[in-house]
């Protein structure tokens, strides 16, 4: 087992870490930016590395500095969370090059899976169901012919890159070359997908040792977004039976084996509401924001399992040992006004009090006092319920909502309160399409 681990990031996911690695034994190592200085999670760590100034570029993405503190620090590994370098193959690669375990998938790993239209060919030849897509953009001129090969409505999807960023839907070829206008197109760094409009956002999180036993811990239901980017998660999905349950299940399994995943992932599909089949998406190569609903129906502790299985321990568990209890809701708690367009409101918590109580859990990088930086992203915490079923879920989400009180800036915690009091939601008959409906006036 490592003696010390830096933690390459910042915020709740840090804070998460740094517990699973004292539970663990292990020494842990905060990194900073300027601006970091007093955060939580470096208040929290045993030591801490200031590694630049507040700008993300040349902080918590500037992947020498962090190998540099982690050299100076004696680290053993190197966990990256989710978003900064998480997704990063070359900053993997840099991290094994100067003898540090980079807690994580393989780097020509992240590579395959973090290149969408390389992941699409190695999930086809795997057989994996996918959506009609086309090959990446190469010449703007030839968007028409493409897209209509492809058909509306479409979505337009980078690459590289994840969290919803730099995606957009069209309905026509009027909407697509005014939205391509307003990007800075550049060859081969896009890619058409037919939009499935009536949709369920459904993942599978998958955990793979270093020695080909990989298994999943089923799904969780992700289609409630903004901006293509998930506000509230729940496990598992109303939607799914038995047996697409094993179906999807399979189907996941299928897409690890396909690239050699290592360590633990999720491997994204989406669900079209109408034929009730399933569409690869994507598979991110990291800790999800979400993975802690997975973790309270399993009871197993996907970060403590991350960490082992870097270490060279083997999965001690089968697929038939995996046993799902009740139903977990998610709520993330962005700094943001959603009646502004989910317009990021950074700013000084003069007043935190987060919500307790049986089968209530917070993860936070906040408390009152600190300081939500305008440089990183708006999420500050996310409030875990478990209940008996899915009712009973959404029964604890809307007492532990009222029990959370933020002052000095705003937060979608309202917004969760309306979402959770309304039919369609509390009926399972949602999409990806839910909160755009939900907020027009």
């Amino acid at each position: 087992m490592f003696q010390r681990v830096l933690i390459a990031n910042r915020g709740e996911i840090a804070v998460r870490i740094i517990r699973a690695c004292q539970e663990l034994g292990i020494e842990t190592v905060a990194v900073y930016s300027d601006v970091d200085a007093e955060a939580l999670h470096v208040r929290l760590a045993d030591y801490a590395c200031h590694i630049g100034p507040a700008e993300a570029q040349e902080s918590y993405l500037n992947g020498p500095a962090i190998i540099a503190a982690a050299l100076a620090a004696d680290v053993d590994a190197i966990h990256p969370g989710y978003g900064f370098l998480s997704e990063n193959a070359d900053f993997a690669e840099a991290v094994a090059a100067a003898g540090i375990t980079y807690i994580g998938p393989l780097p020509e790993t992240i590579r395959m899976v973090g290149n969408k239209d390389a992941a699409r060919e190695a999930m086809q030849r795997a057989g994996l169901p996918l959506i009609t897509g086309s090959d990446p953009i190469m010449d703007i001129t030839d968007v028409p012919k493409i897209a209509a090969a492809v058909g509306y409505p479409l979505i337009a999807k980078p690459i590289s890159g994840g969290g919803g960023n730099g995606m957009f839907t069209a309905h026509d070829e009027e909407e697509l070359l005014r939205k391509l206008e307003m990007t800075a197109f550049v060859p081969g760094s896009l890619y058409f997908e037919r939009y499935v409009c009536d949709a369920r956002h459904i993942e599978i999180q998958i955990m793979a040792d270093n020695y080909g036993h990989i298994i999943h811990l089923g799904e969780r239901e992700c289609s409630l977004q903004r901006r293509n980017q998930k506000i509230l998660e729940e496990a598992p999905s109303s939607a799914l039976t038995s047996e697409m349950r094993q179906k999807v299940g399979a189907l996941a399994i299928l897409a690890a084996k396909s690239v050699n995943y290592t360590n633990i992932g999720t491997v994204e599909f989406l669900m079209d509401k109408q034929n009730r089949q399933f569409y690869f998406m994507e598979i991110n190569p990291r800790i999800q924001v979400e993975h802690g609903i997975t973790e309270t129906i399993t009871r197993m502790d996907i970060v403590r399992k991350q960490i082992r299985i870097a270490a060279g321990e083997p999965l001690n568990v089968k697929q038939d040992n995996i046993r799902f209890n009740g139903h977990a809701i998610e709520c993330r708690i962005n700094a943001e006004d959603p009646e502004l367009n989910f317009m990021p409101w950074p700013g000084t918590i003069d007043y935190y009090h987060q919500p307790g109580g049986p089968n209530v859990r917070v993860d936070s990088g906040v408390c009152c006092g600190s300081v939500v930086q305008p440089y990183y992203d708006s999420l500050i915490a996310k409030i875990i319920v478990h209940g008996r079923t899915r009712g009973d879920a959404i029964r604890i989400m809307k007492r532990a909502l009222a029990e959370f009180h933020i002052q000095g800036i705003k937060t979608t915690i309202d917004l969760h309160c309306r979402v959770l009091s309304d039919p369609q939601f509390c009926s399972g008959n949602i999409s990806t399409q839910f909160v755009q409906k939900f907020l027009k006036p």
